[in-house]
């Protein structure tokens, strides 16, 4: 329902009529919009909840984005007067490098139409919307000119520019987009291929994972120039994720790993830029760390897995375990059981994470102070409160194990009292593996160990110019043209998302 309140009646009866109704209309879509309200609060809290009720992640993005529809829609159907201009929520500026498209609504003559006397100008409304331009395929026609000498009968004409696919269509800002697609939100080629047929160009896949595959080609220096970077840091975060490959001699899959390494000093005011290094392998051995990291030396936040252990083989290498991991086990056990005790720990734990929101861009020395000062007494008195509960609890039970999974590592877990670049936990690996999920369940599986490697080289530098505040086509593009143009291997460092300038 629709109120026109530019032309209201002047009968009272009318009036009182048309107040009834916006009064019935306002309970309505009150009442409906905190109903769906409810539903999200319940959706949420079913994030948290108990292992066999939560939802995949993905069921709940697509519920939430289904109930914000349904509250769109039904403020949309029932919209109220507007607000008074002082009690409008201010909605963030559009960024001014977006194009303007000026659209002037003028009224119909230059005589007033109450009077018909003349309309002087006095000022304007200004509203702004936002628009959306579909993308547009164009064909790039390169034409090279002949010449010809009289004298000496030599032909003179440009040598042919070099493509980024030997005999290919794609132009570097074509492949950036495949890639982008891909690797960055998550598309897989057979998908791709179908919407560049709505746009009437036929690519088949196989002609889209050849582009892929040269386009990582000319990504693999680069890659390498990032792991220099990268594994040349002294603090470092590790992790992995299993990657399902295609395994034709079983006619299944295997399980494939990518291992994240992170080098991120915003937590400590470092001056180094952030970086993400993927790296393929076929498997979970205790010896691929080890050979990453084969030149490391220095501190590595990682978690619970053993296979890190050997990288303190020869000195070198110094571990910080995660407390993020430490919680979880007493978070299960706390939500599984609602142990007191569970909830205590979590309690502990939770006020140490306290005092390091407080510290979080502060210097390594300031932190360190700091730590000794607050953090070290309720270290010291959660280690002897369950070292004291630990031979009260069942062996076999989900709490003992917890206990004993904190105080088995509890030399990695102080590491932070120590060194004030140490943080609580390993989180910025964990935020830059959740991409990685994502790609896996859209596209399902590598299929090859090849595609394995591909997929940590590109993803590599996607992350990396994500972290750094780098739109990441603008970057491929400009990256992938100026080496095809063949960029000096000398001068990589220029083409590195936090040295990069756009052109």
């Amino acid at each position: 329902m629709r109120f026109d309140l530019e032309n209201l009646p002047s009968d009272v009866a009318q009036l009182q009529q048309l107040v009834r109704d916006m009064a019935e209309a306002v309970t309505t879509r009150e009442g409906e919009i905190d109903r769906l309200k409810m539903l999200i609060k319940q959706l949420q809290r079913m994030q948290f909840g108990k292992r066999s009720e939560r939802l995949d992640p993905d069921q709940l993005a697509l519920a939430l984005e289904d109930l914000g529809a349904d509250i769109g829609r039904v403020e949309e159907s029932t919209p109220l007067p507007p607000p008074a201009t002082d009690s409008q929520p201010r909605r963030k500026p559009l960024p001014d490098y977006l194009p303007r498209e000026d659209v002037v609504i003028d009224v119909d003559g230059p005589a007033c139409p109450c009077c018909g006397g003349t309309l002087h100008a006095i000022g304007e409304s200004v509203s702004e919307m936002l628009d959306w331009v579909p993308a547009q395929l164009k064909v790039i026609r390169i034409s090279r000119p002949k010449y010809a000498c009289r004298s000496c009968q030599r032909i003179a004409q440009a040598p042919a520019p070099d493509r980024p696919i030997a005999g290919g269509l794609a132009t570097p800002g074509l492949l950036a987009h495949v890639l982008i697609a891909k690797y960055c939100d998550h598309l897989p080629l057979y998908r791709q291929s179908k919407i560049f047929a709505r746009h009437g160009v036929e690519l088949d896949r196989s002609t889209l994972a050849g582009w892929v595959g040269g386009a990582a080609w000319w990504l693999e220096a680069l890659h390498r120039r990032l792991a220099e970077h990268v594994t040349g840091s002294d603090v470092l975060f590790a992790d992995d994720t299993p990657v399902p490959v295609l395994d034709p001699g079983r006619g299944r899959t295997k399980t494939g790993r990518l291992w994240a390494y992170v080098r991120d000093q915003r937590s400590w005011g470092g001056p180094d830029p952030p970086a993400a290094l993927y790296i393929y392998a076929p498997d979970r051995k205790a010896e691929r760390p080890e050979a990453h990291l084969s030149r490391f030396k220095g501190i590595v936040h990682v978690d619970g897995y053993a296979g890190f252990e050997r990288l303190t083989a020869n000195g070198d290498i110094t571990l910080a375990a995660c407390w993020a991991h430490t919680r979880r086990k007493f978070y299960e056990v706390a939500e599984a059981e609602n142990t007191p005790l569970a909830h205590e720990a979590l309690r502990r734990i939770a006020s140490l994470y306290a005092i390091e929101a407080e510290m979080r861009g502060q210097s390594p020395a300031h932190r360190l102070a700091a730590r000794r000062a607050r953090s070290k007494p309720l270290i010291d008195a959660m280690h002897a409160w369950l070292g004291s509960e630990l031979p009260k609890l069942p062996a076999r039970g989900a709490l003992a194990e917890a206990i004993r999974y904190a105080l088995t590592r509890w030399e990695g877990l102080t590491r932070f009292l120590t060194d004030g670049r140490v943080d609580l936990d390993t989180n910025p690996v964990e935020r830059a593996i959740r991409p990685i999920t994502l790609g896996r369940k859209n596209h399902l599986f590598a299929g090859s160990d090849g595609g394995g490697e591909r997929w940590a080289v590109i993803a590599s530098m996607i992350e990396t110019a994500r972290l750094n505040g780098v739109e990441p086509h603008a970057w491929l593009k400009d990256v992938l043209t100026r080496v095809v143009a063949g960029h000096p291997m000398n001068r990589l460092d220029e083409l590195l998302p936090w040295a990069w300038k756009a052109p």
